[in-house]
């Protein structure tokens, strides 16, 4: 088996990419996971596997104090300086990799397994403002095909909720206009129904009629959004555009604060948590009260912006 032989570091890097490629298929085909988990989980199984060649642990020798003595390191210098939400990443990535290793028999058990995940706090997303978003799209020539495309995109990620990976993936035939409606492939291969408004409607209807034939000619192409070449746009094309509107709107954010303000605006409108739940696709309510606290934050600042309270000064009035 791969690795159980110390040799070259040129054989034994042959090795390890031999190894990640059969893992990331198994990834694919065995667990089901999206190929952007595969993607992540094959990457940190790299830095796992190329720190056991340079400690000179052979696979089917690693102990659990080996492992707990990787994640360490990950936290210091020399392993990247790893925040604790990325060493999490870390450790569920172990654990897919423990799942293999006892699948082709080297390891009887999933050492990984008996490692506690650690405690990560959780920041509160960023959210932006109704103006702020309208000066974003609004930043988008329209009188471009690109321009036009980049305009239903945003505003379909915007009032959908959608993940970029989700927006790039959408499908023409899971378009729905007369019913103002989309469905989603989101994480796991889960579906889930979404509505959006008149002005996504209006939006899109410019796109697929005055833009995208012009853009795929004679191509045919399943995504709904597509590129200047007429293919399916990439995360990294979506993510390009969105930076060229930040430096002209001047609004500094990321596209997936479109998701967090949708789910914001949707809590300050009135909507019950559970509804929100459904619209991002969350498995575990737990991921959606997040929102509820940002919610709680903008409070905070309202009361102390706007309510008195015990200030000195009204004491000095009252005193009068």
């Amino acid at each position: 088996m791969a690795f159980q032989n110390q040799s070259t570091s040129h054989q034994e890097t042959n090795k390890i990419d031999s190894f990640l490629q059969r893992f990331y298929a198994d990834l694919l085909t065995v667990e089901r996971d999206s190929p952007q988990t595969a993607e992540t989980y094959r990457l940190s199984s790299e830095i796992f596997l190329h720190w056991c060649e340079h400690q000179r642990i052979k696979l089917a020798s690693i102990t659990t104090q080996n492992l707990v003595y990787y994640m360490a390191w990950r936290g210091t210098e020399e392993g990247g300086n790893c925040t604790p939400v990325t060493i999490a990443k870390d450790l569920s990535s172990l654990r897919a990799l423990g799942d293999y290793l006892v699948r082709l028999g080297i390891w009887k058990e999933n050492l990984a397994l008996l490692l506690d995940r650690p405690k990560a706090s959780r920041t509160l997303p960023k959210v932006l403002t109704i103006d702020q978003i309208n000066n974003l799209l609004a930043s988008i020539d329209t009188s471009t095909y690109s321009g036009m495309r980049d305009d239903a995109l945003f505003e379909l990620i915007y009032s959908c909720g959608l993940r970029i990976s989700e927006a790039c993936s959408l499908l023409i035939e899971n378009l729905h206009m007369n019913e103002m409606i989309i469905l989603v492939h989101g994480k796991g291969d889960k579906e889930r129904i979404v509505p959006f408004g008149d002005q996504a409607k209006e939006k899109l209807v410019k796109y697929l009629n005055e833009a995208r034939p012009h853009m795929v000619k004679d191509k045919i192409v399943s995504e709904v959004f597509v590129n200047y070449k007429g293919e399916p746009i990439s995360r990294k094309g979506v993510w390009k555009r969105f930076q060229s509107m930040e430096s002209l709107s001047g609004v500094e954010s990321k596209v997936h604060t479109l998701r967090h303000s949708f789910a914001t605006h949707l809590l300050n409108g009135g909507a019950d948590l559970r509804s929100v739940q459904e619209l991002l696709g969350h498995a575990d309510l737990s991921t959606t009260q997040i929102y509820t606290h940002v919610e709680d934050k903008q409070l905070e600042e309202y009361h102390e912006k706007y309510f008195p309270g015990h200030q000195t000064e009204n004491f000095d009035k009252i005193d009068e």
